[in-house]
């Protein structure tokens, strides 16, 4: 009996949800927010489907850590590996903020003629009162973890969220992904220093969790159909797809550069460094970008990105459980690309006009704070503020900045979810091109892309 694969299953809840959504808020406006299936769409997506996948995280990651490292006979190579970790999302978050530069610069989406766009500006005046409490929120975040965003506080607040005082409770805090590998690592390596039976029981009871943990996160995945429908059918209801019409060019402007990044970077990284076919992985990573498109999370992703290389690009357990949680916890390019556009927007329809110096500046803080604040909620939007304090501090219209804030708010919902995805493959990608400069047989490599004209998308 014929049976639709799942990632083709995704990909028609995804347009079903964003065609009820559509229905929904064009027939009833704003009253969509009391409508019953509405709230149960979001309840499918968000409540049962999300906090599923983050149930599985933890488990999961030690799981895979653990038995990646302390199942092998020695501990050597991770250094190596390390250093290759950071090397590619140093150089490819770079790489994304340069982009974001070079079009928004190109496009100038807050401009028209060379002067702030008035239509721009009088919808952010009447849509700021909107969004005063979110935006408020967001001030009083940036201003917690502002405090001279420079490398060395940076690097101090990395520290500090790596080391727990509570090893249970850093497991069961939201954003604290790099506690949960510290602890997978120094278990990892004490279970490495460790001889006769008692190591032999306590990897193999970790090799089974991990088994476990990936049999679990297939079942949810089965799930994944109906909680993508609820998820775009929700947000597509309680916005409308209108609602991208009035920031148009701006939204069209962090699209493109996104697009750049996936559609010309990263695969050239992969055929040129990682000898890797663009087109073989990209199909194998299928289900994790769908997936990371419609929850705009990469932790929540982390479990089925996992999956996905392990089972259909062939990239071993090792390289895997180290190279993907660090990366949903420090790799955003999307993020920072998505950053710098942002910041030069908003200056742009406030009609400052930044220098080279100042633009020099807004890229290294979207490096940094692409990194220092990304355990913190709206992460994206607090990276602005801060990049805005410390690039226009001394701009008498700095309020008016922090109100262009909640007209960027009115899109963000559709740009999350693009970055997000940008964000899950290019840790992908660099899994992959680690995996191959390792030496591991991968099932995406350049060798077999003589058969790719014979392939097809199951």
């Amino acid at each position: 009996m014929f049976k639709l694969k799942l990632h083709w299953q995704i990909l028609i809840a995804l347009v079903l949800g964003v065609i009820f959504g559509t229905v929904l808020q064009s027939t009833q406006g704003d009253e969509v927010k009391n409508n019953g299936f509405v709230s149960f769409m979001e309840f499918i997506g968000s409540t049962v489907f999300i906090g599923l996948l983050k149930m599985v995280i933890v488990p999961l990651i030690f799981s895979s850590i653990v038995a990646g490292i302390a199942g092998r006979d020695k501990g050597k190579g991770f250094g190596r590996l390390g250093i290759k970790t950071l090397g590619y999302y140093i150089s490819t978050s770079a790489i994304a903020i340069i982009i974001g530069l070079s079009v928004v610069n190109f496009m100038e989406p807050g401009l028209i003629d060379g002067k702030p766009n008035p239509e721009l500006v009088d919808f952010m005046k009447d849509n700021a009162d909107e969004f005063n409490e979110k935006g408020a929120s967001i001030e009083r975040s940036a201003v917690s973890v502002e405090n001279d965003q420079d490398l060395f506080s940076v690097i101090g607040s990395l520290v500090e969220r790596m080391i727990p005082d509570n090893v249970i409770k850093a497991a069961s805090d939201n954003g604290s992904m790099l506690a949960l590998i510290f602890v997978s690592l120094l278990t990892a390596f004490g279970l490495l220093a460790l001889e006769g039976e008692a190591k032999d029981q306590l990897v193999g009871l970790i090799q089974g969790l991990n088994d476990l943990m990936i049999k679990i996160t297939g079942y949810i995945m089965k799930l994944a159909p109906l909680g993508v429908f609820g998820l775009m059918g929700w947000t597509i209801a309680q916005t409308g797809p209108a609602f991208l019409l009035s920031m148009g060019k701006y939204v069209v402007a962090v699209i493109s550069a996104l697009l750049i990044h996936f559609v010309i970077v990263l695969p050239v990284l992969l055929f040129l460094v990682g000898k890797i076919n663009p087109i073989k992985h990209f199909i194998a990573m299928k289900e994790a970008l769908l997936t990371s498109f419609s929850t705009a999370s990469s932790s929540a992703t982390l479990p089925v990105t996992l999956k996905c290389l392990q089972e259909n690009a062939g990239v071993s357990k090792r390289v895997s459980s180290f190279v993907l949680p660090l990366g949903a916890t420090v790799n955003m390019d999307g993020t920072a690309l998505y950053e710098c556009i942002a910041v030069l927007f908003i200056a742009q329809v406030m009609g400052i006009s930044l220098e080279f110096s100042s633009q020099f500046t807004i890229v290294v803080l979207a490096l940094l704070t692409s990194i220092g604040v990304a355990g913190v909620p709206s992460a994206s939007l607090v990276a602005i503020v801060i990049i805005l304090q410390n690039v226009v501090v001394q701009d008498a219209r700095l309020d008016g900045a922090f109100a262009a804030i909640g007209a960027i708010y009115a899109v963000d919902r559709i740009l999350d979810m693009c970055r997000t995805s940008v964000n899950v493959y290019s840790d992908a990608c660099g899994a992959v091109i680690i995996a191959s400069t390792e030496g591991e047989d991968l099932k995406v490599k350049l060798e077999d892309s003589t058969k790719t004209g014979s392939m097809t998308l199951t």
